[in-house]
């Protein structure tokens, strides 16, 4: 094999979430004497974009991205001066489908980049690896406009297609050499949508840098009132997969009981003005507030009563392994993979999804307090490690070339 692969990896951006905390996780603890690594970003700007090690080349932004962010006004006028004409088209067929019929995620990308497709160039570069590190977008661009010698695709959660979706989905999934589930619940799910692909299937957990996530907590102070109960919540802001409907309503449901204590919430998503606005309806500015990003949110973990997170679903629940990772004490809904992490009773609560149980439970481990102690023992005596994550990607990369010796 040479000295470096050339690897080239794409995601959609880099704010802080549970994928994209991973990536950064995975790129700082690769050997770099191994890989020449290339990220191609479709957003930029997110806050954890300065996290990433030195060795890795961030790629110029895609054109047609960059015109799609422009206001209309500004792409018209682009396109009667003759500039790129086709871009107009795909935005404005675009546009028009999301307004046809309402979609889900994995739809609005199979729309995306159905309408797209011609206006993204092929690679000039050719990689030994591609990885497309998220499903939907990545997973058709590098599938479709990235030369590499072999290709692999991320799934971080358990994703869903629609019976009109499947076939699209398909025909992409198929191609790729290897297929990387972040648990075996994950790959237990894609088992039932690609059962043929079942022997490209390859699990490798996200990477949680311990090391890095102790250094950052103690790096400030949380602005907290240590006399209050402080709850934490940390994610997208979302009302689907997220569940942030649920938080706010649990909310409510507290203030209501009576209980002392202020809610936080750390993250940005496209459902914060229907939470500003549900706080101020219900008078909740008291008790819930929402911080918004940050590329360091562990001093709040540290210095938390509680992590409470409501998904929906996930594919596997990095805040909840960042908040057992620091001791802190969690209430979290009965997702798809919860039981992944979660002991109920042991190191956490486990409610059912709805916010009459999810209050239920942490008004029960907010008074209890020989169960509160009991929680953060158990937590403090929990493996919490996942070094072996870097050794199965070293391992796959290796394996995709050694059956044919292509290097």
């Amino acid at each position: 094999m040479k000295n470096r692969l050339n690897i080239l990896f794409v995601i959609e951006s880099l704010t802080l979430a549970g994928s994209e905390k991973s990536l950064v996780a995975l790129l700082s603890n690769l050997d770099s004497n191994k890989y020449n690594v290339d990220l191609q970003l479709i957003k930029y700007g997110g806050e954890l974009e300065k996290s990433l090690p030195d060795y890795v080349n961030i790629l110029p932004p895609l054109a047609y991205v960059q015109f799609t962010f422009q206001p209309w006004k500004d792409n018209i006028k682009q396109a009667i001066s003759g500039y790129k004409p086709l871009f107009l088209k795909a935005k404005i067929w675009f546009s028009i489908g999301l307004r046809m019929r309402k979609r889900n995620h994995t739809e609005i990308a199979k729309l995306y980049w159905e309408t797209s497709k011609s206006t993204f160039k092929m690679s000039e570069k050719e990689y030994d690896v591609a990885i497309a590190f998220a499903q939907g977008l990545p997973t058709f661009y590098v599938m479709d406009k990235i030369k590499a010698n072999k290709k692999v695709t991320w799934v971080n959660t358990n994703v869903r297609f629609t019976k009109h979706n499947m076939d699209f989905q398909k025909e992409y999934y198929k191609d790729f050499d290897k297929i990387v589930a972040i648990s075996e619940g994950t790959k237990n799910h894609l088992n039932t949508i690609f059962p043929h692909l079942s022997h490209k299937f390859k699990v490798i957990p996200n990477i949680i840098d311990l090391k890095s996530i102790l250094k950052m907590s103690d790096l400030y102070e949380a602005p907290w009132d240590k006399d209050n109960y402080n709850i934490l919540t940390v994610g997208r802001l979302d009302n689907r997969m997220k569940g942030m409907d649920i938080t706010i309503e649990t909310c409510k449901l507290l203030r209501d009981k009576g209980l002392s204590f202020h809610w936080t919430i750390v993250g940005e998503g496209t459902f914060r003005e229907e939470m500003e606005n549900y706080i101020k309806n219900h008078k909740l500015e008291n008790h819930l507030s929402l911080l918004g990003a940050t590329d360091n949110p562990y001093p709040y973990f540290k210095a938390a009563d509680l992590y409470v997170q409501t998904s929906r679903s996930e594919g596997y629940g990095r805040t909840i392994a960042e908040a057992r990772l620091l001791n802190l004490p969690i209430v979290t809904t009965r997702f798809d993979t919860v039981f992944m992490q979660m002991v109920d009773g042991k190191n956490g609560m486990v409610a059912e999804m709805n916010p009459e149980a999810v209050a239920d439970a942490i008004e029960l481990i907010m008074k209890d307090k020989a169960l509160y102690s009991s929680v953060k023992n158990y937590l403090k005596q929990e493996n919490k490690g996942n070094d072996d994550s870097v050794k199965k990607f070293d391992t796959m990369i290796n394996d995709l070339f050694s059956a044919k010796n292509s290097l």
